[in-house]
């Protein structure tokens, strides 16, 4: 495994028994974080000499039941929860840079190009969010999953705000319908500085969710995928994610296992 191999705490409900547990059965050392669990697991990390790879910050709105009812309602779109959303963005940003951790990921929402008025609003928030975090010193990162690589290259380079990069996650562009991980690293590479390690299935029917499986069961080319990152000279760290299943500390374990062989 590469020096900034770990997992994200919320795959096993921050319940930080279950995360310690894995930690030490897998030799990890980083933690993707979630921001509301930072008190919690704050003795542990300092006690185990753990690292924070970076705070991830959620919407309490968000709907996953459908790609439709995550278009709707997914980070910072929905005008009625904006005033919430951004004291819970700005919040996160603090605690991020509280800790010193240099990144601050989340899923922004949908940006939809289509609709002129819409996407202002959404630059709007994105860029007073990028703004509170380059004023703390860490990085926005946008995880990838409701847009196509390209549309968020495009993005990307419209804003050229330099507090804004990528959590790239190569099942969510699979889960989303939304093009090949390997093509992706491509396109957002001078982007990228955090990675998860996460797995899926593409849906047979147009617009509904694919499923996401172990680390190595779907269908990420993860040969491409690692050749793909060291062509782009990336050394972040590389974060397991396992949200579905009912095995979700052996799948981790199992991730972890073959992460060995990508140093």
């Amino acid at each position: 495994m590469t020096p900034a191999t770990g997992l994200c705490t919320w795959s096993l409900h921050n319940d930080l028994k279950r995360v310690c547990e894995v930690m030490d059965s897998a030799g990890l050392s980083h933690l993707h974080l979630e921001a509301t669990a930072l008190e919690t697991f704050k003795p542990a990390i300092k006690e185990n000499n753990w690292h924070i790879s970076a705070m991830m910050l959620a919407f309490p709105q968000e709907d996953y039941s459908s790609l439709d009812s995550i278009k709707a309602t997914g980070g910072i779109v929905p005008d009625e929860c904006w005033e919430q959303n951004l004291a819970l963005a700005l919040n996160a940003i603090e605690l991020t840079a509280s800790q010193g951790v240099p990144y601050l990921t989340t899923h922004a929402g949908f940006m939809d190009h289509n609709d002129p008025d819409a996407y202002h609003h959404f630059c709007s928030r994105i860029l007073e969010l990028a703004d509170a975090a380059r004023d703390k010193n860490i990085a926005l990162l946008l995880e990838t999953g409701q847009e196509s690589a390209s549309d968020l290259r495009k993005f990307l380079e419209e804003l050229k705000h330099p507090a804004l990069g990528v959590n790239f996650d190569p099942a969510n562009m699979i889960l989303y319908g939304k093009g090949n991980p390997t093509e992706a690293i491509k396109i957002l590479s001078p982007w990228i500085k955090h990675v998860h390690i996460k797995d899926a299935t593409a849906s047979p029917i147009l617009g509904e969710w694919g499923q996401e499986v172990p680390w190595g069961e779907g269908d990420v080319d993860t040969e491409a995928f690692w050749k793909t990152l060291k062509e782009i000279d990336y050394s972040g760290a590389t974060i397991i994610e396992r949200e579905a299943g009912e095995q979700r500390e052996a799948d981790i374990l199992s991730a972890a296992k073959t992460l060995e062989h990508n140093e």
